[in-house]
């Protein structure tokens, strides 16, 4: 009997929240099993909406205040301070996110992460003695060089001229000048919630592999590719901390590069979800589960590599509870995500992405039912058991 259920989901990109996308879940286990509990867990992995989940999860508060967004407009932005402690929450999706680039200036070369240093000194206007930087869902290739500027450093060029903000400009980095760093940064704890697959340089550097996604064109990629190898090697000569691997170390591809840029800084790189899902008790209620259902916009091979799905049935496997993911799209490798079960798409019928998006929550609701329903399905036909050399079905509970 499916008795409780977790729905433990991502948001999907430019469509739903995570908040979103577990009521959506919720609605259509509800059509099916009415009587089920289900306790809702929508989880960040350090991207949009990280700093409201925290804030809610501690009883603590979001901050707003202008900063730079990624395309160099003065936005609406916000930071969280978390409750019961000193603790800042940066999400930089808040002032860097991919969500605030438009279309049509999709360009990973040029956009910043001028914004995140900015949310980083207002923390510390706070008070705040611990910061924790969470890195997803970013529109920009800069190497957190942004960050840095924001923060008092200074990018020179050959000729001693300040370079522009964009991580195409890195080409022409010659030195980095770190004597104007806010010199509160060496009196708080600085940690980084990130994925460690994701590095800075190499063939799968960050520029290599998500600068696509983000808008950038074959060639741009090479530039990217370019100008990040340049900011790793200048930022580890005059600005790193002893014994920094900024090319090729856990996390510090994170973001476009902010992890790096973070880590010259002696912030700490951490697993995301190591950091993030204590504050949401979320073992302990997998284990109370008779079913979980996790979501996010893609299933594929990236998918264990530090997606929320993997972890959630990684997790929920150490309990030995099923578990159901729900996807936007079924790449290759959706059907082999360790911890899976069984794995579902949302959408009935091809239809164009703009459509899929703006009815993503209808969409994710109808799915749920649809593989609920065979679920229940499959608990009523009978099983055939061996037993003493033959076969016979057997009863089901």
């Amino acid at each position: 009997m499916l008795n409780r259920v977790v729905v433990a989901p991502s948001g999907f990109k430019e469509s739903l929240s995570a908040e979103a996308a577990a009521e959506a879940i919720a609605a259509g286990v509800r059509r099916v099993l009415p009587g089920a509990d289900i306790d809702l867990v929508p989880l960040v992995d350090g991207g949009e909406g990280t700093a409201l989940a925290l804030a809610a999860a501690t009883g603590g508060r979001i901050v707003t205040t202008a900063a730079t967004g990624p395309v160099g407009e003065t936005i609406a932005a916000h930071f969280a301070l978390l409750g019961g402690g000193d603790t800042a929450v940066v999400e930089m999706a808040a002032v860097a996110g991919l969500s605030l680039v438009p279309h049509g200036l999709r360009d990973p070369g040029a956009t910043t992460t001028y914004g995140v240093g900015e949310l980083i000194r207002a923390a510390l206007d706070t008070g705040a003695r611990r910061i924790l930087v969470g890195c997803g869902d970013s529109g920009t290739s800069d190497g957190g060089a942004g960050a840095l500027q924001a923060l008092g450093a200074r990018l020179l060029d050959a000729d001693g001229r300040e370079l522009p903000r964009g991580g195409r400009e890195l080409t022409r980095l010659h030195r980095i000048d770190p004597t104007g760093l806010d010199p509160r940064l060496t009196e708080v704890e600085l940690l980084v919630a990130c994925n460690p697959y994701n590095v800075l340089c190499g063939e799968r550097g960050v520029a290599r592999v998500f600068g696509p996604q983000k808008g950038a064109t074959p060639a741009q990629v090479e530039e990217l590719s370019a100008a990040l190898e340049n900011w790793a090697f200048v930022l580890t000569r005059d600005a790193a901390v002893p014994d920094s691997d900024l090319r090729s170390g856990p996390g510090t591809g994170a973001s476009g590069g902010l992890g790096a840029g973070l880590a010259a800084l002696g912030a700490r790189l951490l697993p995301r979800f190591d950091v993030l899902l204590d504050h949401l008790d979320l073992d302990a209620r997998l284990a109370r589960a008779d079913l979980v259902v996790t979501a996010e916009g893609a299933l594929d091979l990236q998918t264990p590599r530090g997606k929320v799905p993997a972890e959630v049935a990684r997790r929920a496997k150490l309990h030995g509870r099923p578990v159901l993911a729900l996807a936007g799209t079924l790449g290759e490798g959706a059907g082999e995500v360790p911890g899976v079960d069984a794995c579902h798409g949302i959408l009935p019928a091809p239809m164009e992405l703009a459509e899929a998006l703006l009815r993503g929550s209808e969409l994710l609701t109808d799915a749920t039912e649809r593989a609920l329903r065979m679920i229940v399905l499959g608990t009523r036909l009978p099983v055939q058991a061996e037993v003493s050399g033959t076969q016979r079905p057997s009863s089901v509970r």
